[in-house]
């Protein structure tokens, strides 16, 4: 199954459904990502806002402290390496670095479905105030 995965991702669509049934988009309605699998067990991800403003001066070196507070919730980047349980039907991303320091060292489980040229990615029910959230990537394969 682990050779499924390998390739180039591009993301398709990304969404939040609350236990509640209210769906949110954490990088907006038109996000765009990619995310890579190689044979040797490594992968990265990079998803961002598709309308993150620019910084005013021009650089991240003249940007204020909103500006730079924005950039940061705009974006998403992790990297390790994987592995695959197709009993459980989940990928493990073992995380060795990531924008988010939090994850940095962490296991994250995604359940996967395959359908075609289009891989979805759910995380577990996630914690959010009274409420939990599961997260919902579709990717298409770009390579």
């Amino acid at each position: 199954m682990k050779e499924k995965f390998v390739g180039t991702w591009r993301l398709a669509d990304y969404e939040y459904r609350r236990s509640d049934g209210e769906r949110l988009w954490p990088f907006g309605q038109s996000p765009v990502g990619v995310i890579v699998y190689t044979g040797e067990g490594f992968m990265s991800v990079q998803i961002m806002d598709s309308e993150r403003p620019i910084f005013v001066g021009g650089n991240r070196w003249s940007a204020t402290l909103a500006e730079m507070a924005a950039a940061f919730e705009s974006y998403l980047a992790y990297f390790g390496s994987y592995e695959v349980n197709c009993g459980e039907g989940c990928v493990t991303h073992h995380i060795q670095g990531s924008l988010f320091p939090e994850y940095t060292g962490t296991d994250q489980i995604r359940y996967f479905e395959f359908e075609g040229d289009r891989l979805t990615l759910r995380t577990p029910p996630l914690p959010a105030g009274d409420q939990t959230i599961t997260g919902r990537l579709v990717w298409e394969r770009a390579t």
